[in-house]
């Protein structure tokens, strides 16, 4: 990871603080965990957002559950009464709750617009390597392949850490001793 200020390289990604320029980098860390997408701070005293379609589902839910204890209540208040009220009454409690319920379930579930869907943050692509031997990577992305050039082609870059060495203290020491006993003789 690079600091966004300076450009400096950290070491690991659990630092706090750049190395070089002190930015705090724990904003970072947490936008680079979600793919570049802001986190979303919710106040937990905050109700969480029912969709309509799960509203719908759960009415129609209750509905068909309170048709099982309120069918077979009116019908043992028909039993002990006697009233055609009540016969009437049980057989659309029946309608409502055992075929309402169901349709109610039916049509949110169709009809009724769900939880928005999370948008998912723009990740880009991991950033590869090129490699200078070995068999060509396979190009899987939109763009164009690149120009065939063979790796041999190019020359490679000189390290120059190693163009000269410094000389030892020995070496240096017996050049100086052989130069003394040359001017002796």
């Amino acid at each position: 990871m690079f600091c966004p200020q300076c450009g400096q390289l950290q070491t690991t990604g659990v630092i706090r603080f750049c190395s070089r320029c002190g930015f705090p980098l724990d904003g970072v860390i947490e936008l680079l965990g979600t793919g570049g997408a802001l986190p979303v701070y919710r106040n937990p005293d905050e109700p969480v957002p029912v969709s309509a379609r799960r509203k719908g589902v759960k009415q129609g839910v209750i509905l068909l559950l309170s048709g099982i204890v309120i069918v077979p209540l009116l019908g043992v208040m028909t039993e002990f009464s006697n009233s055609n009220f009540l016969q009437i009454l049980m057989a659309f409690a029946a309608i409502i709750c055992f075929i309402g319920g169901p349709l109610r379930m039916l049509y949110a579930a169709i009809f009724e617009e769900g939880a928005p869907r999370p948008i998912r943050p723009y990740a880009p692509p991991p950033i590869q390597t090129p490699r200078q031997f070995g068999p060509p990577m396979q190009h899987q992305g939109a763009l164009p392949p690149p120009p065939a050039r063979s790796a041999s082609s190019w020359r490679a870059r000189p390290n120059t850490a190693e163009l000269v060495s410094p000389p030892s203290v020995t070496e240096n020491t017996t050049r100086l001793l052989e130069k003394e006993d040359r001017t002796d003789r």
